[in-house]
């Protein structure tokens, strides 16, 4: 999901692979052959060279919007891909107003500072590869294939640069492959409606995401990767995609990836694609087309420039719902035959190994849209009207009774009496960090215990960061900047186990031994403890979600 943090971030990024490049500039231009297609690459360091931008699948735009993606025919041709394409079409930033300044133009300078850095367009399902100078087609090097996050409403490959992971593996002598995809986001990517279900195209950007999967397969090998050595991974919306694709078609993951690696994302608890109607209903009355018999086929005659507003009008991340986000994952009867977190209950999850972890703070930057939350009644208000409207006053007393203002539980976590912005968010931080992400992981990972292997993290870094503490995105740090998740990526895409001689050792999690591997500040900068806090709270958040899915 998106944050300041995550722009933050993409810029430091985007500088870094600048400066690579210019080091590189002297290279001789790098060539692979697809089908009697030539692609020309560019060296992005001494180590390694990068081919951007390919697309994996026709254009979605015109007929084809709306519409499952479609293969590319045989390439052909010769093909200079040096640059990352452009991003699918992003929802608009609506940023909460914490400075004074008025509310346009905050707004305005978010939108204008994140287009120009990270431009996008209809026309956005590409690919990108980077890979160690060495590789060949025999290399059989294994993958890491990136999905990035965004709150399934923005984002773009192009805010991370792979290079770094890539000489870290040439580094450790362990290289491996990174592969980084663009998928259509907000209303382009999740539409939901019962007309949706009728036409079978739900989930839209999980089968973007899919579809750059099965481009892996068949092409890989001319770039040195294995196509048999295949691990997803991603971060926030895109580890919840990963986490998608181990329970989509049943749990059949067709043979396209052998591990998986979370962070700040697990099975979520959402409902039927009927359950995002309204927002389906209120785009189609804003473009015109309410008068239709085919609502869904008068959508794709839109103008791009109308259905972009009607999209972005539509709630973002930051507006007062927060979390209760209008475009994710949902049941569609195809890809995703049942409620998520059902299909983990009924035990439909590719039988891969995989790692899965969260920040301590996950909630407090998306309770900065709720600062006007202030009292008991309107904290209950909010529940009930937006996340529990189906909850009984029982349900709801024992909510309460879990999750209360008691500065002193909240989130910043073991802060204290700081971080107080208001009476109500250090409650609200931490009911939205368990209910979304904290409590779902553990679900996951209780429900799997002792069928597949796997391995828990807690990030706690950054505590000292006012009012957000350890927030959500934090841990990207660790694993782009050379911290130690990157060598336990490296080594749980090469031996299906992030232990090797570089790290401290991470032992595994079961539910009789629920070890997290904890990154924290100061001298000793990890430790191992146990999934064992809140335990009461996340329990009966699950029961909850699981009776009244998003």
């Amino acid at each position: 999901m998106f944050s300041g943090a995550l722009l933050v971030s993409g810029i430091l990024l985007q500088a870094r692979a600048a400066a690579g490049s210019a080091t590189a500039r002297a290279a001789a231009a790098p060539t692979v052959t697809l089908d009697g297609g030539v692609f020309t690459g560019t060296s992005s360091t001494s180590n390694t060279q990068s081919f951007l931008g390919i697309p994996f699948a026709q254009p979605p735009v015109g007929d084809l919007r709306f519409r499952l993606p479609a293969p590319v025919p045989a390439y052909t041709g010769s093909h200079t891909v040096t640059q990352f394409g452009p991003g699918c079409p992003q929802q608009a930033i609506k940023l909460p107003d914490l400075t004074g300044l008025e509310q346009e133009v905050i707004d305005y300078v978010a939108n204008s500072a994140f287009a120009v850095l990270f431009p996008s367009d209809e026309d956005c399902l590409t690919i990108n590869v980077i890979k160690p100078k060495t590789a060949s087609s025999t290399s059989k090097l294994p993958v890491v294939a990136w999905i990035f996050g965004g709150g399934f409403e923005l984002g773009s490959p192009a805010m991370y640069d792979g290079t770094a992971i890539v000489e870290r593996s040439i580094a450790m002598g362990e290289p491996v492959i990174y592969v980084s995809m663009n998928y259509r986001l907000s209303a382009f990517g999740f539409l939901a409606s019962k007309e949706v279900r009728a036409a079978g195209i739900g989930n839209l950007g999980l089968q973007d995401q899919r579809q750059a999967l099965r481009w892996i397969q068949k092409y890989i090998t001319a770039f040195g990767g294995d196509p048999a050595k295949v691990t997803i991974w991603g971060e926030s919306a895109g580890a919840i995609s990963v986490a998608m694709h181990m329970i989509a078609n049943n749990g059949d993951n067709e043979g396209l990836f052998r591990a998986a690696f979370m962070e700040s994302g697990s099975p979520i608890p959402t409902g039927p694609v009927e359950n995002g109607q309204k927002y389906y209903d209120a785009i189609v009355q804003e473009v015109g087309c309410s008068s239709a018999a085919d609502t869904l086929e008068c959508l794709r005659t839109v103008p791009f420039a109308a259905l972009k507003a009607a999209q972005d009008a539509s709630p973002f991340i930051f507006a007062f719902q927060s979390l209760a986000l209008a475009w994710v994952p949902r049941e569609d009867g195809t890809f995703l035959t049942d409620n998520p977190q059902r299909l983990v209950q009924q035990g439909k999850v590719a039988n891969v190994p995989f790692i899965t972890g969260d920040c301590d703070d996950e909630g407090t930057l998306f309770s900065l849209s709720t600062l006007n939350i202030t009292t008991d009644a309107e904290f209950n208000t909010w529940i009930k009207t937006i996340w529990l409207p189906g909850a009984t006053a029982a349900q709801l007393n024992t909510f309460a009774s879990l999750y209360t203002d008691d500065i002193l539980d909240g989130s910043p976590f073991d802060t204290g009496i700081l971080n107080v912005l208001t009476p109500q968010f250090k409650r609200i931080a931490a009911f939205q960090g368990d209910g979304v992400f904290q409590a779902p992981r553990r679900f996951f990972q209780q429900t799997l215990s002792g069928k597949q292997n796997q391995w828990a993290f807690l990030s706690k870094r950054l505590k000292d960061v006012p009012f957000l503490g350890s927030f959500h995105a934090s841990d990207i740090l660790n694993i782009y900047f050379d911290g130690e998740m990157t060598d336990y990526l490296v080594n749980f895409a090469g031996t299906l186990n992030p232990n090797g001689r570089t790290v401290p050792n991470w032992p595994a999690y079961t539910t009789a031994t629920p070890n997290m591997m904890t990154f924290l500040d100061g001298l000793f900068p990890t430790t191992i403890t146990q999934d064992t806090y809140r335990a009461a709270g996340m329990q009966f958040l699950t029961n909850l979600t699981l009776q009244f899915p998003l």
